[in-house]
């Protein structure tokens, strides 16, 4: 799949058939997908206005993890060059040889084809297209098209990692309605301030591999200040879901109290980066971690709402 220098041969693990299972584990990257359903389930609950067919939530998280498996797995393969010289990524399956290239795409292949037939089968068609779409948006335009060539990779290539909503409101209604998208320019929006101080925290990983990530074209202050204007516009995209969905106050209380003190972080960081302050008090994985706290609260509180309405009412 890339035509940069190969992967060494695959090895016999010394673990023996659990280390390969774990090895195969691995390539799926499944501490990013259980990030991804997060925000599968909650937009379900608020697609049925309650609790969904729970065989429905189900399969369309076990879809969900095989389709964005693939895509991860195909990831690892391509950017396996990349991979090793990184101290992040250096010790990834495919890196060390207990994976083969061959076997890699193998994988990501039966992946994809599993995941594809899961969602025809067993949730819908439209779930299954944008499952397709989903993976081949991550693996070829972000992982082959964007991730080596410009400093806004991850804003556009990002856009992958919001699908997940738009197939959690497809699998429900076998459309995507207004909330989903909505929900989808909140991720689209949260991406960049999510990952670019995680890319300020590995600066020096990513320039050693050539990746032009935006920390590593452009000072501190900058990526602070488009960290702090993508953190605006998320919060004011996820205030829209309230006139536009019906939502009541559990969520509306939580974007705002949430989404202000994501504001407030990004502020701090943008205040530090201008003073020049040093990696050790920029902090930025400070942000990165509140990040995952607010997409996880916003998301239960999507939940959580319609399913209260549907008891008071």
């Amino acid at each position: 799949m890339s035509a940069v220098a190969p992967s060494a041969p695959a090895q016999t693990s010394p673990g023996g058939w659990r280390r390969q299972v774990a090895n195969y584990v691995a390539l799926t990257k499944p501490r990013i997908i259980e990030l991804l359903l997060v925000t599968t389930v909650p937009v379900m609950f608020l697609a049925h206005r309650g609790v969904p067919d729970l065989w429905l939530v189900a399969a369309t998280v076990i879809g969900g993890y095989l389709s964005a498996g693939a895509a991860n797995t195909f990831n690892m393969v391509y950017d396996r060059d990349i991979d090793a010289l990184m101290h992040r990524t250096e010790k990834r399956p495919i890196v060390t040889g207990e994976v083969s290239v061959r076997a890699g795409m193998v994988f990501g292949v039966l992946l994809t084809v599993v995941s594809t037939v899961w969602f025809a089968w067993l949730v819908n068609w439209p779930s299954a297209v944008l499952s397709v779409a989903a993976i081949a948006m991550y693996a070829v335009g972000y992982t082959m098209l964007l991730k080596r060539r410009t400093s806004q990779n991850i804003v556009w290539g990002g856009a992958a990692g919001c699908m997940p909503v738009l197939i959690g409101w497809s699998a429900v209604t076998g459309t995507v309605g207004w909330p989903a998208i909505i929900l989808f320019l909140v991720i689209f929006f949260w991406t960049p301030p999510h990952y670019w101080p995680l890319s300020m925290a590995f600066k020096d990983d990513y320039a050693n591999a050539h990746v032009p990530m935006l920390p590593v074209e452009r000072g501190a202050a900058t990526v602070a200040r488009q960290i702090v204007a993508y953190s605006w516009a998320m919060v004011a995209t996820s205030l829209a879901l309230v006139p536009v969905a019906g939502m009541g106050w559990i969520y509306l209380v939580t974007a705002l109290l949430s989404g202000g003190v994501f504001i407030t972080e990004g502020h701090r960081l943008l205040r530090l980066a201008k003073a020049g302050a040093a990696s050790k008090v920029l902090k930025p994985m400070r942000l990165f971690h509140f990040s995952i706290t607010y997409v996880t609260l916003l998301f239960l509180a999507v939940a959580i709402d319609p399913i209260l309405h549907l008891a008071i009412g």
